[in-house]
């Protein structure tokens, strides 16, 4: 201390500057601390909004059982839903429509009540009926497809009429009692009873076409057959050699061709009205 001059002042000055830079680095430390805790605070207000929007999961559900088709599927779904909304997951489930289900649990499943109120409870079973729009397509061909095919397998074979199993009939020759015929025409069913053919074992027969009850009737001496339309599978024809203005013509009553029913003598004019009328198409002339 043998001089106090301007220097030791400095000197007594820059000293505390330390203590200056700890506070400054406590500042800091706060800082940095009040930035984590602000970070941390929104990531946890972001965590909550991303999962405040799962309703579902909240809700309360119950688990079925859907049984179409001889499939079986598993279903959450909640217990307020309707059944009309039970109806688009099923759709969601089977590609089978709503508008073509029939949803069935105790009875069938009306759509604008909720599960509850319907009293479904987890582990119930919900049977399905109903069908794809590709099955009915499916389901309406087959007979177009026997035909087709049958018509194929004709062309292949010699004449039906040159058959032994026709022949023996077809050579008693032509009954005296059968409707007149006309060539090279189409007309519609009559109002009577087709009648004066012959059936496969010689016998007579009639054809009587009940529309209104989808029926076609096959009369013989011994009985009458009532055979809905729908049952058969195919009907067949073509015309008698030497005799073109008449048919022999053969009902499919089963899924082979063992189960055809043959009548002889068909007038040709009534031909295309008689397969039109059972396969279920109609041709206006």
């Amino acid at each position: 201390m043998a001089t106090q001059d301007g220097s030791a002042e400095v000197t007594m000055e820059t000293e505390p500057q330390p203590k200056e830079a700890e506070l400054l680095g406590d500042d800091v430390e706060k800082t940095d601390e009040n930035s984590s805790s602000l970070d941390t605070g929104n990531s946890t207000q972001d965590c909550s909004l991303s999962n405040g929007d799962d309703a579902d999961d909240k809700q309360e559900t119950v688990d079925l059982k859907i049984i179409w088709n001889k499939n079986k599927y598993d279903l959450k779904i909640p217990v307020d839903s309707t059944g009309a909304k039970l109806k688009e997951r099923i759709h969601s489930l089977t590609g089978l429509p709503p508008t073509m289900q029939k949803v069935m649990y105790k009875g069938l499943l009306p759509e604008d009540k909720t599960l509850r109120e319907i009293k479904i409870t987890s582990g119930a079973k919900i049977m399905v009926v109903g069908s794809t729009i590709n099955d009915v397509l499916a389901v309406n061909t087959p007979k177009e497809v026997i035909q087709q095919e049958v018509k194929a397998e004709e062309n292949k074979k010699e004449p039906l009429c040159r058959q032994k199993q026709h022949r023996k009939v077809l050579d008693k020759g032509k009954p005296e009692d059968i409707m007149p015929a006309i060539k090279g025409t189409k007309e519609r069913l009559p109002t009577v009873p087709l009648s004066g053919m012959f059936n496969k074992s010689g016998g007579k027969v009639r054809l009587t076409f009940k529309l209104e009850q989808d029926q076609l009737w096959i009369g013989t001496k011994e009985r009458t057959e009532k055979v809905p339309m729908g049952s058969i599978k195919n009907v067949v024809s073509e015309p008698i050699e030497g005799h073109e203005d008449y048919h022999m013509m053969a009902f499919q009553l089963g899924p082979t061709e063992a189960s055809q029913y043959w009548v002889y003598w068909v007038p040709a004019q009534f031909v295309d009205a008689i397969k039109d009328t059972v396969l279920g198409k109609w041709q206006y002339f």
